[in-house]
C-alpha cells in the first residue's frame, strides 16, 4: 500500500522526528492537514444521512423527479439517487451538519456501487451518483471552511448488500453471491468517481465482512497507483452483537490486524450497538491501534416508535462519547443511525475541551512522546 500516517511509519523505530513526520504527511495529495488536526484535537464527523432524509418524508414521485418519472421500477428508498433528483435536500443536510460543528462530512454514497444499485436496476447511474454526491459535499465544505476550521469531504464507501465470506444459502456453505474481483471492480469505479468529484479522503465504513473491505482497500490502492493521488483512508467496522465480532466472525483485534496493512488515518467502529455496548471494543482498539481511533455509534438501540427510529437524545449520546474521550479512547467522534445535527452539535460541544487519545505506551519513545 502507498498510504501512510506519521505513527504507522515510525511504530517500529519508537521515534518520530518532526522532519520524518512532515515527510510522511506530505505524501497525501489531499487532506494534508488532517494528521496535524487529529494531533491537536478530537475531530467531529457528521451524523446519519438516512435519518435526515427520512425526516423529509419524500414519496416515490419525489425520489424520481422529472428525470426518472417513467422509470420502470420503484426507487423510493434509493437515497443515493437523491443526489441527482433532489440535490437541494442532500446539500441542506450537509450544511446542517457543518453548521453543527462537523469537521468531516460524508458523501451521500453509502450504497453508490454498481453492486448495491443493482437492487434498483440503476447500475449505470453509479458513476454519476458518486461524482455528484462528491461535488455537493465539496461545495458545502468550501462554504463553511475557514483558515481556523477547515472542513473535509469524505467519500463514503459502504459494504454493499453482498458478502464475499458468507454463503447466502444455508444448504450450501460454499455458495457466494459475489466474489473478490467483482467487489474490487465496483469499488474501484466508485472511488474513481468520488476522486473526480473532489473528495479529500475515503471512508470505508460499516464493514461487516473483512474480505469486502480488503477488496475496497485493494481497489483504492490501485487507484492511487493509477492516478498518482494519495488520500487519507478511514476504516470503520461494525460489531453486530455482544460477542464482540463482526458478521464474518472476526474479533476487533483480528479485524485490526487484517486491515492494518492499509495504514489508515483512522481506524474504529460505527453503527450496530450504540455507544454503551460499543465501549469495550473501542477500548480494545485504543490499546491496539498505532493510528487514530474513530467512533460514531448509533443513537442507542433501534426503536420504531421514535421519530428517528432510535431512543438516545443528543445529551445522552454526547455524554457517552464524552466519557470515551475523557478515558483517552478516541481521536474522532460522530454519529451513525438515528443521530441528527442536534446530536452532532452536542457531541462537538461535549468534546471541545477534551484532549485527543495519544498512542499506547508501546508506541511511545523514552521521553513519553507519541511515536
Amino acid at each position: 500500500m502507498t498510504t501512510a500516517t506519521p505513527s504507522a511509519a515510525n511504530a517500529h523505530t519508537g521515534t518520530a522526528p518532526a522532519a520524518a513526520q512532515a515527510s510522511v504527511q506530505t505524501r497525501y495529495t489531499r487532506g494534508q492537514a488532517l494528521p496535524a488536526l487529529l494531533e491537536s484535537r478530537i475531530l467531529i464527523l457528521d451524523g446519519a444521512m438516512g435519518t435526515m432524509i427520512q425526516q423529509y418524508k419524500l414519496d416515490e414521485a419525489q425520489y424520481r423527479g422529472t428525470r426518472f418519472a417513467d422509470f420502470a421500477h420503484d426507487v423510493k428508498g434509493n437515497n443515493e439517487l437523491l443526489s441527482l433528483t433532489r440535490p437541494d435536500v442532500i446539500g441542506e443536510i450537509h450544511r446542517k451538519y457543518l453548521a453543527a460543528g462537523a469537521d468531516i462530512i460524508e458523501t451521500n454514497t453509502f450504497g453508490a456501487t454498481t453492486i448495491a444499485q443493482g437492487d434498483y436496476h440503476m447500475e449505470d447511474l453509479a458513476d454519476e451518483m458518486n461524482r455528484e454526491s462528491a461535488r455537493l459535499a465539496r461545495e458545502a465544505c468550501e462554504a463553511f471552511s475557514t483558515p481556523e476550521k477547515p472542513r473535509f469531504a469524505a467519500g463514503a464507501i459502504g459494504p454493499t448488500p453482498k458478502t464475499a465470506s458468507i454463503s447466502p444459502d444455508v444448504n450450501d456453505p460454499g455458495a457466494r453471491n459475489v466474489d473478490f474481483d467483482q467487489l474490487r471492480d465496483a469499488y474501484y469505479a466508485q472511488a474513481k468517481s468520488l476522486l473526480e468529484g473532489g473528495v479529500d479522503l475515503f471512508l470505508v465504513e460499516t464493514i461487516f465482512d473483512t474480505l469486502n473491505a480488503k477488496a475496497a482497500l485493494f481497489a483504492i490502492d490501485e487507484l492511487f497507483e493509477d492516478t498518482g493521488e494519495v488520500l487519507p483512508i478511514m476504516i470503520s467496522g461494525t460489531v453486530t452483537d455482544a460477542s464482540g465480532r463482526i458478521l464474518s466472525g472476526q474479533t476487533v483485534e483480528a479485524f485490526w490486524n487484517s486491515l492494518r496493512h492499509a495504514r489508515p488515518l483512522t481506524f474504529g467502529l460505527n453503527c450496530a450497538l450504540g455507544a454503551t455496548l460499543m465501549r469495550p471494543y473501542i477500548a480494545e482498539l485504543a490499546k491496539l491501534c498505532n493510528t487514530y481511533v474513530s467512533v460514531y455509534p448509533n443513537a442507542g438501540l433501534p426503536n420504531p416508535m421514535s421519530d428517528t427510529g432510535f431512543d438516545e437524545t443528543p445529551d445522552v449520546t454526547s455524554g457517552l462519547l464524552k466519557e470515551f474521550a475523557q478515558a483517552g479512547l478516541v481521536n474522532l467522534a460522530g454519529g451513525c443511525c438515528g443521530t441528527t445535527p442536534e446530536h452532532i452539535a452536542e457531541i462537538a460541544k461535549a468534546l471541545a475541551d477534551v484532549k485527543p487519545r495519544r498512542w499506547p505506551s508501546q508506541y511511545r519513545d523514552a521521553d513519553g512522546d507519541a511515536a
